[in-house]
């Protein structure tokens, strides 16, 4: 029997009403996922969750959205697959846990409780744009520079 390749998941976190900067740099960060095979996995809702899904689902990436909520329907359009939970802020649990790795756009405490947790259980954890200031995070400039980091970071091993 084959043995399946797992996928590379990693995270897309952030604030849900973004800068127009952030929604682009979401949205870059969404596309590169795409282009370098790796299943997107968000919150599933609006603003850089819906930015990066877009440009995951527009470059023909995957994408898996975990919501807060009880119904499916409330996801951003270009989610793929809807796991809604009912776990209201619970569900950041489940986004950081599923991804390998995180890249935050932005964000507030949303975000910082989902960068914890992604450092907590050993996940490499990169901010873009963010005023996040967290012990083991790593500040990167760019889309592109977030995305070759955690690529590389999860090729060395350090995926959680």
């Amino acid at each position: 029997m084959m043995a399946l390749k797992q996928k590379t998941v990693i995270g897309v976190i952030g604030s849900a009403e973004p800068s127009a900067v952030g929604l682009e740099i979401a949205a870059e960060v969404g596309r590169l996922l795409a282009e370098a095979g790796a299943v997107l996995v968000t919150g599933g809702l609006g603003g850089v969750m819906a930015a990066a899904s877009k440009g995951c689902a527009e470059a023909g990436g995957l994408v898996l959205g975990i919501l807060p909520g009880d119904n499916p329907d409330a996801a951003n359009p270009h989610v793929d697959i809807v796991i809604p939970t009912g776990m209201g802020h619970g569900r950041n649990v489940l986004v950081a846990q599923t991804a390998q790795a995180l890249i935050a756009v932005e964000g507030g405490l949303g975000t910082l409780s989902e960068v914890a947790i992604g450092l907590k259980t050993g996940r490499a954890v990169f901010l873009l744009e963010s005023r996040l200031q967290v012990e083991g995070a790593i500040l990167v400039g760019t889309a592109q520079q977030a995305v070759t980091a955690a690529l590389e970071a999860l090729k060395e091993g350090f995926d959680g």
